[in-house]
């Protein structure tokens, strides 16, 4: 079923509806009005939120244009090899912005660059409860509340915004669609970029850890399968067109970015038959997480497992 969740539009002819889950609960006049009133396409509309087929689009009230303009900066923590992502709508006058897997070491660093960018963060988000730090969405919420902080209702962990399979985060222009990638942990998703001619193309997904570059996420902790591992991967991310630029929270070695196709084709794990990859993972005889211990409790609360206690002492 097609559904209007606030949307403000001279094309559409149903009446919106108020999306009580948005940040902000805004009523809107019947979008007959705007078409009557004939604007030109030129000028700039106000959109609240997009067409939706039996989803949740997530999106702060924002004026925009019709094509963003995507500012994108790829950043690294050393201690565990962590890739954090900074996107942004410079074609909006705000510049709205979202961060992926912030690590709390580099939170400064990460906001300093934000204000020199001009840029204005709505969201702090995370691919999946990490066990090798811990995440950066609470302190950044310390230094700025008004920051919405993000992951998967199947993770468990707490969050501003509990985010399901099908969900689109938006921010101005730019949204991101959320797609379940289970099996390194339970709460697993990949964030993509929308497919269409006002987003970027190629199109590119931040994988977490489900898939690596020539790699994958372990499966053997966080109710982690390797089964299911296979399935999220060949049925969420290799059904993406194969030009589409892969993201990974983790590498190694130093690479930054693969494709679709690289993988498809390249990857040692992902391109055996599903009964192979599972003795493969089986069998990694891995070391147990040096931060396990101290980051899944702390990731499970936003990365502030600490701040009751201080606040009742």
């Amino acid at each position: 079923m097609l559904r209007a969740v606030g949307l403000f539009s001279r094309s559409s002819l149903e009446a919106p509806t108020l999306f009580s889950s948005l940040p902000h609960q805004i009523h809107l006049p019947n979008p007959r009005l705007a078409l009557a009133l004939a604007v030109p396409p030129q000028i700039r509309t106000t959109i609240f939120a997009g067409f939706m087929i039996g989803k949740r689009t997530i999106m702060a009230a924002t004026s925009t244009t019709a094509s963003p303009k995507l500012l994108f900066r790829q950043l690294f923590e050393k201690d565990s090899s962590t890739y954090t992502y900074l996107l942004a709508d410079v074609s909006h006058p705000d510049k709205p912005a979202l961060l992926i897997d912030p690590v709390d070491k580099t939170v400064e660093r990460d906001l300093s660059l934000i204000r020199d960018l001009g840029l204005k963060l709505v969201y702090a988000m995370n691919t999946h409860v990490h066990a090798d730090h811990v995440t950066g969405t609470g302190l950044i919420k310390t230094k700025m509340p008004e920051v919405k902080s993000v992951v998967s209702k199947a993770s468990g962990a707490r969050a501003d915004i509990l985010i399901e399979p099908g969900d689109k985060i938006s921010i101005a222009s730019l949204f991101l669609e959320v797609r379940a990638t289970p099996g390194h942990t339970s709460g697993c998703v990949t964030y993509v970029t929308g497919d269409g001619p006002s987003q970027p193309q190629p199109r590119m997904a931040f994988t977490g850890d489900a898939l690596l570059i020539r790699g994958c996420g372990r499966t053997d902790f966080q109710s982690g399968s390797p089964q299911q591992l296979y399935k999220s991967v060949h049925s969420q991310i290799f059904t993406l067109p194969k030009p589409t630029l892969l993201y990974p929270a983790h590498d190694y070695k130093g690479f930054t970015v693969t494709t679709v196709g690289e993988e498809i084709q390249y990857n040692p794990r992902l391109t055996k038959d599903e009964e192979t990859f599972k003795h493969i993972m089986e069998n990694l005889n891995l070391s147990y997480p040096k931060m396990m211990d101290i980051a899944v409790p702390a990731n499970m609360v936003c990365g502030l497992q600490d701040l009751p206690s201080k606040a009742s002492s």
